[in-house]
């Protein structure tokens, strides 16, 4: 049902909005002339709904105070249908960015737009999409994208996604692009630092005041490096491409604020720290640069506003993993980001925060280091994760009081703790309210992190490996960190899927700078598997991943090396058997290693170690795409080669695969099936 105009001035009031309306179109009377180099990051849009957008751009100004631009929105590129203008403003105080909120559009319908100073000087044209109505029927199809950082990388996969959707018919075009967090990457390296990792070069990204330097890294501190950050990666054109061509729809990750941090806390491997006053200007930064439908603390989309905390060590944490701090507490209320997108009938969208909320990280206690002589090859046994994950309330309240492995003994840390919290209790409520109300055919949970465990059968390496055998019926843990090892918290989720008899949910997460598909399911054998929804996890735009780090620093002497590597004969790189590990285990990885016969490989498989996955390739970038109609869902991988350099080619270069991944709809209590396609290319040992 659309706005009337005094109901869209009051949403635009409570949001703080700029606000365009859109009326009786006519020929643009505007003085534009493009200078795109007085509009440096370009134009963008986000979170659409059926009758409104929100527009952006930056223009900078040496000197002076507020200055006005004018945006117009039209029904044709050449703007001779205009159908809205209005001022927005810019100022120093938001780093001269606008958010303009365009109402009284049509439902799922084209525009153009561009912005215009006082003297002419205008942006690029931008293009945006509304959303469908909430009963219409047609198909929803998006792209899923994350993990970009421009150090030592470029963004080719946007110039693929472009070329693609310029050449599809218009039903099969995207309507908008979900990005999953890591939009920046705040620990910047210089050129002059040193060398770059693997093959990489790097790229200039920023020169941050107030840095604080770590190693060869330099962190934003205050507003203005998290500025700088921001500017250095939207100075690159495919990403401003993309982001003029469709709206963007962000949550974000752990990088648009700190490497390791969580809540209001900076982290990396070198230290830990309160950071309240940083998270306040990460979230500022991120408010400027992002147009989202989030509400800022001054009560405006003009500028952010201001919140006064102090860096005071956080030493309290409530049972609902809170850090009960009052800076804290202000510090990471001064932006929320989850929040909801209905798309037509067969789409609710529900975005989640991975990072503010979460709590204390269980795997962290130092008491457990007797146990983890394995954890030198990635490894620790996925029970005793699970009895720090679920701390008091492990075994219905009756958690053991120490932990044994191989004969090795430790008293419980975490026997007295409440369990882990990714969410955090008030969002998880709120997120769990969403998925029972949801109307839509496909409820789709946007987290920014993976969900998928990620073992592997240590019990079956070859005999004399290693001194000590693992415990025969002990799978390992490979990870850790994410959802894939927070079992409470997503067990709880999955179960109120189970339990309300809800259909079609489906999480699509980044942050692993890979690509994954399979099943949502709370247990894995030898605990009850039993599917509720789907799972598929995207690979990094750019960012390095675990294959290329594997290739570089793990020795062909080293006897563990076949978990990860295969080195064919005469072949110029290894192929990647740590998928065959994390899918089949450690037996089909070192007999591939030794024959190189798949058949043979896989008929070694061991199926408890991962019936929940479908598809690993952890040496993946690019981007998903997902459709959806009212009775399937097709999710495809495309996936580039390492993006080191920038294509020169319109495509944006060559393809290393494209993937399809199909299920039907399930009914209440059915099993959901995924189908899988290799369309093009070869995804190597991921399948």
């Amino acid at each position: 049902m659309a706005l009337n105009r005094r109901d869209f001035i009051q949403l635009a009031a409570a949001m703080g909005a700029s606000l365009a309306w859109v009326g009786t179109a006519r020929a643009s009377k505007a003085k534009w002339i493009e200078r795109r180099e007085l509009f440096p990051e370009g134009v963008a849009s986000g979170d659409p709904d059926p009758n409104s957008v929100i527009l952006w751009t930056r223009r900078p100004y040496a000197s002076g105070g507020r200055q006005m631009l004018t945006v117009e929105v039209a029904e044709d590129e050449a703007f001779h249908r205009v159908v809205a203008h209005a001022s927005a403003p810019v100022s120093a105080a938001s780093d001269w960015t606008t958010r303009v909120l365009v109402g009284n559009l049509k439902p799922a319908h084209v525009y153009w737009y561009r912005f215009t100073d006082s003297e002419g000087n205008g942006s690029r044209i931008g293009r945006t999409i509304t959303a469908p109505t909430k009963n219409d029927p047609r198909a929803v199809k998006f792209a899923f994208v994350s993990c970009q950082g421009t150090n030592e990388g470029k963004m080719n996969g946007y110039r693929r996604m472009i070329f693609e959707d310029e050449r599809a018919r218009p039903e099969d075009q995207l309507g908008f692009v979900l990005h999953l967090g890591d939009f920046i990457y705040e620990v910047v390296q210089y050129p002059e630092d040193g060398k770059p990792r693997f093959d990489r070069k790097v790229y200039e990204v920023a020169r941050i005041p107030d840095a604080l330097k770590v190693s060869i890294f330099h962190i934003p501190t205050t507003v203005e490096g998290y500025r700088a950050v921001w500017k250095g990666h939207l100075s690159d054109p495919d990403l401003q491409d993309a982001r003029a061509r469709w709206p963007f729809v962000c949550t974000w990750d752990n990088h648009e604020f700190s490497w390791q941090g969580w809540q209001s806390i900076l982290k990396n491997p070198k230290f830990e720290q309160p950071g309240q006053t940083i998270k306040v200007a990460a979230n500022q930064a991120w408010f400027e640069y992002i147009p989202a439908r989030v509400k800022a603390p001054s009560g405006t989309f003009d500028e952010f506003g201001s919140v006064p905390v102090k860096n005071v060590k956080i030493e309290k944490f409530g049972d609902d993993g809170l850090g009960l701090e009052p800076n804290n507490i202000a510090a990471i209320n001064s932006l929320i980001v989850y929040r909801t997108l209905r798309y037509g009938r067969h789409l609710d969208l529900i975005l989640t925060d991975e990072r503010t909320f979460r709590g204390p990280n269980p795997f962290e206690e130092s008491a457990t280091d007797k146990l983890a002589d394995w954890a030198d090859y990635g490894m620790f046994p996925d029970d005793l994760l699970q009895v720090l994950d679920g701390g008091r309330a492990f075994n219905g309240g009756n958690p053991p009081a120490q932990m044994e492995f191989n004969g090795a003994k430790v008293p419980n840390p975490a026997k007295g703790n409440p369990p882990q919290t990714i969410l955090g209790g008030k969002q998880k409520a709120w997120f769990k309210d969403q998925l029972k109300r949801s109307t839509a055919t496909w409820k789709i949970w946007g987290s920014s992190q993976c969900v998928f465990e990620q073992r592997a059968d240590p019990e079956n390496f070859p005999t004399g490996l290693t001194k000590q055998k693992w415990p025969a019926g002990r799978f390992a843990n490979v990870q850790g960190g994410d959802f894939g090892s927070a079992w409470v918290e997503r067990g709880e989720i999955y179960d109120l899927v189970r339990d309300a008899k809800i259909t079609g949910f489906v999480s699509v997460a980044g942050d692993l700078h890979s690509f994954w598909a399979g099943y949502a399911s709370a247990q894995l054998p030898p605990g009850n598997f039993q599917p509720i929804g789907l799972s598929f996890t995207g690979a990094s735009m750019t960012s390095v991943g675990a294959a290329e780090a594997h290739e570089y620093t793990i020795k062909k002497d080293d006897k563990f090396r076949p978990l990860y590597l295969a080195d064919r004969p005469g072949a110029a790189k290894p192929e990647h058997t740590y998928n065959m590990m994390l899918r089949h285990g450690v037996r089909s990885c070192f007999e591939y290693a030794k024959s190189f016969d798949r058949a043979k490989a896989l008929a070694l498989s061991n199926p408890d170690v991962a019936p929940h996955l479908t598809f690993v390739d952890i040496g993946g970038h690019g981007y998903a795409t997902v459709q959806l109609t009212k009775d399937e869902m097709r999710t495809e991988f495309v996936c580039i080669p390492r993006p080191i350099t920038r294509s020169d080619r319109a495509d944006g270069g060559p393809l290393r695969y494209r993937l399809a991944h199909t299920a039907k709809l399930w009914a209440p209590g059915e099993r959901p099936r995924l189908r899988q396609e290799v369309i093009e290319g070869d995804p190597g040992l991921g399948i």
